[in-house]
């Protein structure tokens, strides 16, 4: 490995399983996806902090060819850097590990893909890459608003992602969408501050494309927590919603944002332990393959250049 990205301060475990078509050295590629298998603050069903391992073991049956997207993951260079090496225990540490990774990644001039892990690891991410773009859009795909001050007594717990988000986020702009499940006051904040964006199941996702219309040129953050989805396609995450959506109503999403300059993304809350059938982690696999490709676009290459000198 590139001894850039194994520097003394963030270490990558590199042993294991590598998602499919890639390389671990980053020279010459544009992405770096990197796991986080953490679960510590997960309040209901654990073992997310196997979701990393189970999407690269899985990903080999798949192909890399995408006929929405008519791309290959073999046209574009991208590095799966392995696991960061995080502690284990409360996730403040694990949350300022995320955020030092990241920056290193970023150093490399690689656009981030993070896969996790539950969701109280985004916000160390998307710290590290609003710095690099202060103007930088949030995008949640979630059954939950996750806008919580606290919950069980943690501030950085997955029930809180969304809220420690905001707080490193200098745009401020979140677009959560077709969230189904919060408090009262979650999504009294949803409607007041109109981040709360529809969609219909099966139809386009014309509410997001709305919603991102005024942002056109500006760089987006995607966060995929896997509960978004409903159960009866995806059951292997730690707190099912039922309501959710199907594998169109995400290609529908990818198809706008194909259209924009996505610069950065996860892939969280995969449980496959939860699932025997092995179909969750086949469907995170496919999530991840796709915003590979976005994130591959050669057009956009340029978005995350380190900075000269």
């Amino acid at each position: 490995m590139n001894a850039q990205a194994n520097s003394p301060e963030t270490k990558f475990d590199t042993e294991g399983a590598i998602f499919m078509a890639a390389q671990r050295d980053p020279a010459g590629c544009s992405i770096g996806m990197y796991g986080v298998p953490y679960d510590g603050t997960t309040s209901f069903r654990p073992g997310s902090r196997f979701g990393p391992s189970a999407i690269r073991d899985v990903s080999n049956g798949l192909e890399t060819y995408c006929p929405q997207l008519d791309r290959d993951l073999e046209d574009i260079d991208f590095a799966d850097l392995g696991a960061i090496d995080i502690p284990f225990g409360a996730p403040e540490p694990v949350v300022d590990a995320v955020q030092e990774a990241t920056k290193r990644v970023l150093n490399l001039g690689l656009k981030p893909l993070m896969l996790g892990g539950e969701h109280s690891i985004s916000s160390g991410a998307v710290a590290a890459v609003s710095q690099r773009h202060p103007d930088l859009i949030l995008v949640q795909l979630d059954a939950h608003a996750d806008l919580r001050q606290e919950w069980l007594g943690s501030q950085h717990s997955h029930a809180c992602a969304m809220r420690r988000c905001l707080e490193v986020l200098p745009s401020g702009e979140l677009l959560q969408l077709a969230i189904r499940s919060g408090s009262r006051e979650e999504f009294q904040e949803l409607h007041r501050k109109q981040r709360l964006i529809p969609h219909i199941q099966g139809q386009p996702a014309e509410g997001l494309a709305k919603a991102l219309a005024p942002h056109r040129g500006q760089p987006i953050y995607l966060t995929v927590d896997l509960d978004w989805f409903d159960p009866s396609l995806l059951p292997g995450t730690g707190t099912p919603e039922p309501g959710g959506f199907l594998w169109q109503d995400f290609a529908a999403v990818v198809d706008v944002l194909r259209e924009h300059q996505l610069v950065a993304a996860d892939v969280v809350e995969l449980a496959p332990q939860l699932d025997t059938s092995g179909v969750s982690s086949v469907v995170a696999a496919k999530v991840t393959r796709s915003l590979l490709l976005l994130l591959g676009d050669r057009e956009n290459c340029a978005q995350n250049e380190p900075p000269s000198g």
